[in-house]
């Protein structure tokens, strides 16, 4: 009983806000998606991040080894899902980004925050970092069959984390006034992010809802195992366990439909995708969370 209580204490303030982005989208209602996400993604997110690594009281070598394990997560993700892609016969353009890269920003950042307080904010922004750098890369050559380096170089939040680093490196720290500031800023960030997340579910019109639902559910078996097998391999601590494991098995981002849309991969049925593995998370996630706690 108090497991679950516990689970639905962090769980309850994500959906509670994704629900309320979704219900202002549903009432018609005025929300300006591109204007709230540029303010997020250019401004709150980066100051969270930087903030949150140059705060952080996690161990510089226990973040390095954190890195080299999500960085092999993603790989191990990319060659089980290229080998799926290939078997079953399935659009890798359409697909395998989407299967590969979940949602670590709108929902993984606020999941880890509360299920594992400061320390596990400071891993997930660095997931979130690596995530970024490699859909704006790798992702993009996916879907777009060219490569995109410069795309992930334009990201605040990758230059936000390396800054960071930098200032975690060196022990560093901004004037008290500055950092009261950026901390302000950063704490928009994830409201902002899962009001928008709620909204833009409500606003995409699925297709292929019965594929949706076995893609989504292989995608959340297969990369909570990966996510296992990995941090054990690892020999990660608790936090770092947890995180990882929460990180890889985040539903699909929306990132992932806006890039289908812009290079022409069949960008319906990765709505269809967002829609289903999103709303599939709200139950999904608060059981994987009962095991990692």
């Amino acid at each position: 009983m108090n497991l679950a209580l516990t689970v639905l204490e962090i769980v309850a303030p994500v959906f509670i806000l994704a629900g309320i982005g979704f219900a202002w989208a549903r009432a018609g209602l005025e929300y300006r998606n591109a204007f709230v996400t540029q303010l997020a993604m250019t401004l709150a997110v980066p100051c969270l991040i930087f903030v949150a690594l140059m705060q952080t009281e996690v161990d510089r070598n226990a973040l390095g080894l954190f890195t080299m394990a999500a960085l092999a997560g993603y790989a191990a993700i990319s060659v089980a899902f290229w080998i799926f892609i290939r078997v079953s016969g399935l659009s890798s353009q359409t697909f395998l980004a989407p299967l590969i890269f979940g949602n670590t920003g709108n929902l993984g950042i606020p999941l880890a925050l509360f299920a594992f307080g400061q320390d596990g904010l400071g891993y997930a922004v660095v997931m979130l970092s690596l995530s970024a750098i490699l859909s704006f890369t790798y992702g993009i050559y996916l879907v777009a069959g060219q490569g995109a380096g410069h795309k992930a170089l334009r990201e605040p939040m990758v230059w936000a984390t390396l800054l960071g680093a930098l200032f975690l490196w060196q022990d560093w720290e901004t004037p008290r006034f500055m950092t009261n500031a950026l901390e302000l800023v950063g704490q928009m960030a994830i409201p902002l992010m899962l009001i928008t997340l709620g909204v833009t579910v409500a606003r995409l019109t699925p297709r292929k809802i019965g594929q949706a639902i076995i893609l989504s559910a292989i995608k959340l078996v297969l990369c909570a195992a990966i996510g296992w097998a990995v941090g054990w391999g690892f020999g990660l601590d608790p936090v770092a366990f947890g995180v990882l494991v929460l990180q890889l098995s985040t539903p699909v981002a929306v990132t992932a439909f806006l890039l289908a849309e812009k290079y022409g991969a069949d960008s319906e049925s990765v709505a269809g995708l967002v829609v289903v593995s999103t709303l599939m998370s709200v139950a999904a996630l608060p059981l994987l969370l009962a095991l990692l706690l």
